[in-house]
């Protein structure tokens, strides 16, 4: 990593300068006894949060003298050397004692040099880190490269300053997550409850309808050719997974494959097996991929909204997941045609979803503070881990 400009009162240093590195190992995997033992075993897929609590293995005493494993205790970092996708340059702090695979970098912090402060540092500088991967196939980083980091160091009080005010953004953002996966919890509880009739709105009675789904709603059929007509398109890519929502559009004629003409009204749904949770109610004509099944209410009995929430349902997905196809697996018509629905009055759908959307709407506000507190750790992270903004501080003796 490159020299960095520090203001003055900071020092600048490696990281193997202010830190004790090394990595770990992996005891055989064909010794049994060498396995589920009492010593957590941390691979870099853990690496994925800000602290490490729990490992999802753990190896004996034996495994760990017979290996290249060692033990960290709490307040070490984890750094990724390698790993898939984006885990290469992650950092976590352990707050248990652990063992650790080759793939991590323990890091120890040295005398002057806080942990939590070192933590924020090194993931403020994450894209960075991955860029100093050894070049090749593989893009890892090394030992050596790790301790090559170049850190910017404050005093000792400043420190602790810097990294108390990014923990409590971190506080925040974790309730703020912690909260929102309970409010969808929620909202699943309430969806299996409204949408089978085990639990009633208040004021509302009536029999409830069991149909096949397929004979009350179906695939808009319609294809046109992009270069023929004008308008919006939604691609697989456009749809959030999970939540409902639609990320953008554009435009038709920027395709060049057939498209599907659907209909304000009509629930947006990816029936490619990796695509079964995006959906989206659309609330306005327009195009879609081919990929995309248009589904369309063909019965005053089952409406727009409440068929939304119907095909977010894990059973619905289950059903369509059962898909056809090698290369692309897609879910199968006729399978997902038979799926059997309960279908209360409309007006009581209109209930139903109105709840759901409420749960919905609250889930999103959540999610908007979330991505702001966000926005604002990247803020601090970037003024104070670069001594653009200096916190006013007394210091230690």
């Amino acid at each position: 990593m490159r020299s960095i400009a520090t203001p003055r009162g900071w020092a600048e240093a490696f990281l193997g300068d202010v830190a004790r590195v090394y990595s770990g190992g992996t005891p055989s995997r064909a010794v049994s006894r060498f396995w589920n033992g009492e010593i957590p075993w941390v691979t870099t897929a853990e690496i994925d949060s800000v602290y490490i609590t729990a490992s999802r293995e753990t190896i004996t005493a034996e495994g760990l003298n017979a290996s290249a494993a060692k033990v960290a205790e709490p307040g070490t970092l984890l750094l990724a050397m390698y790993g898939q996708g984006k885990t290469r340059g992650k950092v976590a702090i352990l707050r248990i004692p652990a063992s650790m695979n080759q793939a991590c970098a323990a890091i120890e912090a040295g005398r002057g040099v806080d942990e939590t402060y070192l933590l924020h540092y090194l993931t403020a500088n994450y894209s960075n880190i991955r860029g100093m991967s050894n070049a090749g196939s593989q893009d890892n980083l090394s030992g050596d490269i790790v301790k090559s980091i170049a850190v910017a160091i404050p005093p000792w009080a400043e420190q602790r300053a810097i990294a108390q005010a990014l923990t409590d953004v971190d506080e925040l953002i974790g309730a703020l997550e912690r909260l929102i996966a309970k409010k969808r919890d929620v909202k699943q509880g309430m969806m299996q409850e409204l949408l089978t009739g085990r639990t009633r709105l208040p004021g509302i009675s009536g029999d409830w309808a069991e149909t096949v789904f397929g004979d009350v709603v179906r695939p808009a059929g319609v294809r046109v050719h992009p270069k023929s007509v004008s308008g919006r398109v939604v691609e697989l890519e456009h749809m959030e997974s999970g939540t409902g929502d639609l990320r953008g559009d554009s435009d038709v004629s920027e395709s060049a494959s057939l498209k599907t003409r659907f209909e304000s009204g009509d629930v947006l749904f990816g029936k490619l097996r990796p695509y079964l949770r995006k959906f989206w109610l659309a609330d306005r004509d327009g195009y879609c991929s081919t990929e995309i099944w248009a589904l369309r209410p063909i019965s005053n009995e089952i409406i727009g909204p409440y068929l939304r929430y119907v095909v977010e349902r894990d059973d619905f997905i289950e059903t369509a997941s059962a898909a056809y196809g090698t290369h692309m697996p897609r879910a199968d018509w006729s399978v997902v045609s038979k799926f059997m629905v309960r279908l209360p009055t409309p007006h009581e759908q209109h209930a139903i979803a109105e709840v759901l959307q409420n749960a919905d709407s609250e889930i999103e506000a959540l999610e908007r503070r979330l991505e702001s507190a966000r926005a604002v750790k990247v803020g601090m992270m970037q003024e104070l881990l670069t001594g653009r903004t200096r916190l006013p501080v007394k210091e230690e003796a």
